[in-house]
C-alpha cells in the first residue's frame, strides 16, 4: 500500500481516481486546490503525488516547482490541455510521469505502479527479481559521483545532489558502463517500465535538469556528454 496524495480541482476525477486507487489498497488524500494540496504534502509527504496542471489558486506547475525546491517525491502530472508545451514544462519542473485527460482508470494504475516500482527497488518480488535489485543495489563509484541506490544517495566529490527517481535511474544507467554510448531509447528502457511509453524530448528535458542540479556543485561539471544523433555517455573524471 502507498500514500497518496490527489490535487485536482475536477470532483468527478478525485471520486473517480481515488475510488481506483483505494479498490488497489493505497491510502489517498485527496485536495481541490494547488495550496492546499502543497501545504499538506510539505506537512506530511506522501509517496507520490497526482497533480492536476490547471487549478485554481495555484496551478500544478507551480506546486510542481515549490515542491522541488525541498522534496523528490514521485509526482505524475495531469492535464486536460492538449499541448506538448506543458507537457515539456512538466519535465523541466522535474515531473516523473504525465498523463493527458481523459485516460483510463487502468492506465492511470499502471503508471502508478510503474513509479512506485521505480522508487521502491528494494520492495520487488523475491526470486530472480530480488535478485537482481540486490545486484543493482551496489553503491557504484565512478570518480567523483557516487550513487547508493539503496539510499537513493547521489554524491558528487562528497556533497549531495537532489535527484529524481528517474533522475537517479538515468545517471544510474549511464555511470554503469563509462565511455559507452546509451541511446535515448536504452535510457527509457532504464527509466520506464514497458508500459510507459516517452518521446526523445523527455528524456532529453530529464538529463537538462540533471546536469544543472550536478553543476549548482560543481560549475566544471561536465561528465554527461551529448553525442547529438546518437545518446548520451557518462564519461568518467
Amino acid at each position: 500500500m502507498a500514500a497518496i496524495t490527489l490535487i485536482d480541482d475536477d470532483e468527478n476525477i478525485v471520486a473517480s481516481v481515488s475510488l481506483a486507487l483505494e479498490s488497489h489498497g493505497h491510502a489517498v488524500k485527496a485536495y481541490y486546490d494547488g495550496v492546499s494540496g502543497l501545504e499538506a504534502v510539505e506537512a506530511s509527504p506522501p509517496d507520490l503525488v497526482i497533480l492536476d496542471v490547471k487549478m485554481p489558486r495555484m496551478d500544478g506547475m507551480e506546486v510542481l516547482r515549490r515542491l522541488r525546491q525541498t522534496s523528490e517525491i514521485p509526482v505524475i502530472m495531469l492535464t486536460s490541455k492538449d499541448d506538448e508545451i506543458d507537457e515539456i514544462l512538466g519535465f523541466n519542473l522535474g515531473a516523473d510521469d504525465y498523463m493527458h485527460k481523459p485516460f483510463s482508470q487502468r492506465l492511470l494504475l499502471e503508471r502508478v505502479k510503474a513509479v512506485l516500482r521505480r522508487a521502491r527497488p528494494e520492495e520487488e518480488e523475491v526470486g530472480g527479481a530480488a535478485a537482481a535489485g540486490a545486484a543493482g543495489s551496489k553503491v557504484m563509484k565512478r570518480g567523483k559521483l557516487t550513487l547508493d541506490p539503496a539510499r537513493h544517495d547521489s554524491l558528487w566529490d562528497g556533497r549531495p545532489v537532489r535527484l529524481t527517481v528517474t533522475e537517479f535511474l538515468l545517471l544510474q544507467a549511464l555511470a554503469q558502463r563509462p565511455g559507452f554510448v546509451k541511446s535515448r531509447d536504452n535510457l527509457m528502457d532504464a527509466a520506464y517500465d514497458d508500459q510507459v511509453y516517452v518521446d526523445d524530448r523527455t528524456i532529453d528535458s530529464h538529463i537538462k535538469r540533471m546536469r544543472k542540479k550536478f553543476r549548482q556543485v560543481d560549475s566544471e561539471f561536465d561528465s554527461i556528454e551529448t553525442l547529438y544523433g546518437v545518446g548520451y555517455r557518462y564519461r568518467e573524471a
